[in-house]
């Protein structure tokens, strides 16, 4: 499911490809969505049912770490949130996550979150987390 309409003129929206059925990341898709009051986010639920990957990457890559591209250019897992808060207007917050010492903070936080994504917000059965693709 795609939304956001309103992407300004001469400016590629940043088109973020997130788990709709993640609690955690649905609750900041949201978030977004009311900060992006100039629309220039693009959010694309790659749960949904009518989702195809776009070419060049699969179902498995984009579940696995955040997604997220401009035009050609792709961002993945924490650089993904730092072009999302710029794009609502907090840049000069995420000049902060490229400090030495807090990147590299950041970046393991988020490695160790998106392995353990599906179990922390209780998506696993039996022990097991792995994700079933349906027809895509």
């Amino acid at each position: 499911m795609k939304s956001s309409s309103k992407v300004m003129q001469g400016q590629a929206p940043l088109e973020l490809f997130y788990d709709g059925e993640c609690p955690l990341c649905l609750r900041e898709v949201n978030m977004l969505r009311g900060l992006d009051r100039h629309g220039r986010i693009l959010f694309t639920d790659i749960a949904g049912a009518e989702f195809r990957p776009p070419a060049g990457i699969d179902f498995a890559t984009l579940m696995a770490r955040i997604h997220a591209r401009r035009g050609a250019t792709w961002f993945e897992g924490v650089e993904v949130f730092r072009q999302l808060y710029t794009a609502v207007g907090f840049g000069a917050l995420v000049a902060i996550t490229r400090a030495p010492g807090v990147k590299q903070l950041l970046d393991l936080g988020y490695t160790l979150f998106a392995k353990n994504r599906l179990r922390l917000t209780g998506r696993c059965e039996s022990g097991v987390c792995a994700l079933e693709e349906t027809a895509r």
